[in-house]
């Protein structure tokens, strides 16, 4: 018999799970990070959830199995606390969101993270095969449970991988309810997969996926959700659509961890990495603040440094100063390949914005090439909401003018409406760049005003910047001698007369 799951929120509860297959939900709606060790793991925390829709045709029964395709290698598990919407939910309040759940169970939110990048955060394929939303085996009364006091574990092949409690996730399970409810109405019968804790990995042909959601204060399980992964023997068509493709990153991802998916440690930050990491210190940074970039230029020089100057770039808010330090992104010219490898998805781009401390200036290499936008106001707002201090590129800019309403500032080529692709593909982040003629490394010293934008090494910041205000100390003094009368001739630069006089001035 199929459970129609007419639900009445009056009804006494119920003390024991009910067995009876779910029908195939009107939505099912996933979110995509809600745990805090499953965030604190992939090394950034939302702000509010976002959520992706997965096909009916993907729920699968337990004891089922689900193929991995042929030609893939990144098939991961997720246990999650599924929710089974009982009565339905149009903007119902937080405080009354609860009373709309009538079941709570286990599933398990499969992907195939080889066709990741190119979904760009839809999911559709990557989660969205046939099997990769199995759900059961047994439904627990929601109002027989304490949302905040549920447990989902898993097991792969009998070891324990996955366990975690719904008090560890960032947005309460009534929240998303509500949340969701503001936005369409939530159906009898519609599922609501409520994301996966830390310890999510890859599984392999053979293996065995044991995921249970329990209550232990109220002595309720959903019982074991079992699937077992086989091995696909139809490869996709080059010719119909994006072929599967992983690299390091989506590795890292669908592993967990560098060490888990084989890959060799990131390499120790560098000195100037690490010097960026101890960031400005007050007192530079006020110093460099009042120091104009023609001054730190000059000071540069007599130090022997004279490509130091990014060419080309000018502010989007005028009479704009910044100063920070850098944080790199690298473009490299468009291929179409590439962009398909690298250009989607959480690539280096997003990943830079979304990894911008408070006080960094984002500079970056688009090779001098105008021609299209290397930001837009969705970053430039990621940024703002950071912290960052600005952002220098040597291509354009996208969203021009909402990028300056938002106060962020920016110096560029200027404004471009054509999107990234046109002519980049994200590369790189945290690596030694080119930017409008000048080398930068991350934690090097950005400076700019009016003049345009001065890199200076970290290690001479200090000695440039005391260097900079005495001139600029001696050079105002000079100026009140010309607008006093005294020709420029000895004065400007000072000979050793007029030294002497300016050694003697009135300091008080």
């Amino acid at each position: 018999m199929i459970y129609d799951f007419e639900y009445d929120a009056q009804e006494p509860r119920k003390e024991a799970p009910v067995s009876q297959p779910i029908p195939h939900p009107g939505k099912i709606i996933a979110i995509h990070l809600s745990y805090a060790s499953r965030a604190d793991q992939r090394g950034r925390r939302p702000a509010a959830p976002s959520y992706f829709f997965k096909p009916t045709s993907s729920v699968g029964a337990t004891g089922g199995v689900v193929e991995r395709p042929a030609g893939t290698e990144l098939l991961a598990f997720e246990g999650e606390i599924a929710l089974v919407i009982g009565t339905a939910a149009r903007r119902v309040p937080l405080e009354d969101a609860w009373s709309h759940v009538g079941w709570v169970t286990a599933s398990n939110d499969l992907g195939l993270y080889d066709l990741r990048a190119n979904d760009k955060g839809s999911n559709v394929r990557s989660k969205g095969g046939d099997g990769y939303t199995p759900i059961g085996p047994d439904y627990l009364d929601a109002r027989a449970v304490d949302p905040n006091a549920l447990r989902v574990r898993t097991w792969v092949n009998g070891e324990l991988r996955q366990d975690d409690t719904s008090a560890g996730m960032i947005f309460p399970l009534a929240q998303l309810v509500a949340d969701l409810s503001q936005h369409f109405t939530l159906q009898p019968g519609d599922v609501i997969l409520t994301g996966t804790p830390a310890g999510s990995s890859v599984i392999v042909p053979g293996d065995v996926v044991e995921i249970e959601v329990d209550a232990p204060d109220a002595g309720l399980s959903s019982g074991r959700l079992t699937t077992t992964v086989t091995e696909g023997d139809e490869p996709f068509d080059e010719s119909l659509g994006s072929l599967p493709a992983v690299d390091d990153l989506q590795r890292t991802e669908a592993w967990g961890s560098r060490a888990e998916a084989g890959l060799p440690p990131v390499a120790a930050p560098a000195p100037e990495r690490a010097k960026r990491d101890e960031g400005l210190s007050p007192e530079l940074r006020a110093k460099l603040d009042l120091a104009p970039t023609a001054g730190l230029s000059s000071q540069l020089r007599k130090r022997g440094l004279h490509s130091c100057f990014i060419d080309g770039v000018s502010a989007n808010l005028p009479g704009t100063k910044i100063v920070g330090t850098a944080k790199t992104l690298r473009f490299v010219p468009a291929r179409e390949d590439l962009f398909k490898s690298h250009g989607g998805g959480y690539n280096a781009q997003k990943r830079c914005f979304d990894a911008i401390r408070p006080g960094e200036i984002v500079v970056i290499e688009a090779r001098g090439e105008a021609g299209t936008g290397t930001l837009g106001d969705i970053l430039a707002l990621r940024a703002k909401t950071l912290g960052a201090a600005g952002v220098v590129t040597d291509g354009g800019v996208r969203d021009f003018d909402a990028v300056a309403e938002i106060g962020l500032p920016v110096f560029s080529q200027g404004a471009h409406p054509s999107v990234l692709g046109r002519r980049h593909v994200p590369w790189d982040v945290d690596v030694t760049i080119a930017c409008g003629g000048a080398t930068v490394q991350p934690g090097d010293i950005i400076v700019g005003d009016g003049d345009g934008v001065i890199v200076i090494p970290a290690n001479l910041a200090e000695e440039v910047a005391d260097a900079a205000l005495a001139q600029e100390d001696e050079d105002a003094w000079i100026a009140e001698q010309v607008a006093a009368g005294h020709p420029v001739d000895g004065l400007f630069p000072m000979n050793a007369e007029w030294r002497a006089k300016y050694d003697r001035r009135d300091r008080s």
